[in-house]
């Protein structure tokens, strides 16, 4: 049986270039970054590399760097952290009805918890929020925007660049220097251009798990002269907004692995673009009562999101699991959970579209022999569950 791994948006397979690079920070180079001789001293050195060179892909400088155990993490310290340490300027913040529920849970934290006023925006049946949207929602009292640069379920790409921008002089012309923009990137950081002089963006999470890099690490950049209040005590590390001993290793294997996703980005993207676009036209030509979710040409070159009507998405993924495709029915964080998803939900789509999503990632290892094997094996699959199941979706939602 073939084997065709198509969740890469939920995580990648460590590099073998950046597990050799990792590998010396596992054994011999031992020694804690923060000790004064010799030991920790050939650490710090190359933490200090590793914080430079992802610096300068970002086009920022290094000690605008700070390394957290992933995008989780990274999303909270932006959002909790500048709120709380910022709301003497104002307790509006906006965000968007489609983020990662790092952020989705954060802004409803401070929202129930902590007196604070979330403003969500509704994306259009594409997934797609506009400038002018994040425009009419700015007030007096907003002091973070926090929007996704690409989704992680449906893989619409959103306009960041613009928004930033528009942000930067509605800030200039209202006078609120409190004001400050956040993206979540992390389902951006193989394909996307990670430029933040580009973005106009004052924060920017990432994490390794999505760019073939290790699990458990991810950064944050914070513009220097932006106060966030730390979320954990009890050291100096990461200027004591992240203290504790810093997973070396992971940090090695981030910078390396974000190096080759940035250098290699276009190539990979200009190759998984016609195999996306084979599977999105092969899938809807051999499976009647299929929609296709999220932008069609502002997508991500790996993303596949197909709803098929008038089934369960689990148990098709699990029909696939025992013949060899492993895919996803969304979010990999909310994978133990059997609540459709909230990105298909907020396209304005019904429970019974949603529960019949599936996301197909593709990545680095994907053929087109993979894609053959999809596209032959699945339309079996979804005939044997519709004829056990008792749904019947409308027909206008097939488009």
């Amino acid at each position: 049986m073939r084997s065709v791994y198509l969740d890469h948006s939920a995580t990648t397979p460590i590099d073998p270039r950046v597990r050799e690079a990792m590998l010396p920070y596992l054994g011999d180079l031992y020694g804690n970054p923060s000790s004064f001789h010799g030991v920790g001293k050939a650490v710090t050195d190359a933490l200090e590399e590793a914080r430079e060179k992802i610096a300068q892909i970002l086009e920022v400088r290094s000690d605008e760097i700070l390394f957290t155990s992933g995008g989780t993490e990274s999303d909270n310290l932006a959002i909790l952290g500048y709120a709380r340490k910022n709301q003497a300027e104002g307790k509006h913040l906006i965000t968007t009805t489609i983020e990662h529920h790092a952020v989705l849970e954060t802004m409803m934290h401070l929202e129930k918890k902590e007196g604070f006023e979330v403003t969500y925006l509704k994306p259009d049946r594409d997934g797609m929020i506009t400038v002018d949207q994040v425009q009419g929602a700015l007030r007096e009292d907003t002091i973070l925007v926090s929007i996704m640069y690409a989704n992680n379920e449906v893989g619409t790409i959103l306009p960041i660049a613009t928004i930033g921008t528009m942000i930067e002089k509605w800030k200039k012309d209202h006078q609120r220097p409190a004001l400050r923009f956040h993206t979540d990137a992390c389902q951006a950081g193989e394909y996307l251009d990670l430029n933040t002089q580009k973005l106009h963006v004052d924060m920017l999470s990432l994490n390794g798990s999505k760019i073939y890099g290790p699990k458990g690490v991810g950064l944050l950049f914070l513009k220097r002269g932006i106060k966030l209040q730390p979320l954990q005590f009890g050291g100096a590390q990461e200027r004591a907004l992240r203290p504790g001993t810093e997973n070396i290793s992971g940090i090695i294997g981030l910078a390396m692995a974000l190096e080759m996703s940035q250098s290699e980005r276009k190539e990979e993207s200009e190759r998984l673009i016609p195999l996306r676009d084979a599977l999105i036209s092969g899938l809807r030509k051999a499976v009647t009562k299929t929609r296709l979710n999220g932008h069609v040409s502002e997508r991500l070159p790996n993303n596949v999101n197909i709803s098929f009507m008038d089934i369960e998405g689990e148990a098709l993924l699990l029909y696939l699991d025992a013949n060899g495709v492993y895919a996803s029915t969304g979010s990999a964080c909310t994978s133990a959970s059997l609540d459709p998803s909230h990105v298909i939900l907020a396209l304005g789509l019904p429970y019974e579209v949603a529960h019949g999503s599936l996301r197909f990632s593709l990545g680095r290892s994907t053929t087109q022999d993979d894609i053959d094997y999809v596209i032959e094996t699945l339309p079996a699959l979804v005939k044997k569950l519709r004829s056990l199941s008792p749904v019947n979706v409308d027909e206008k939602y097939f488009v």
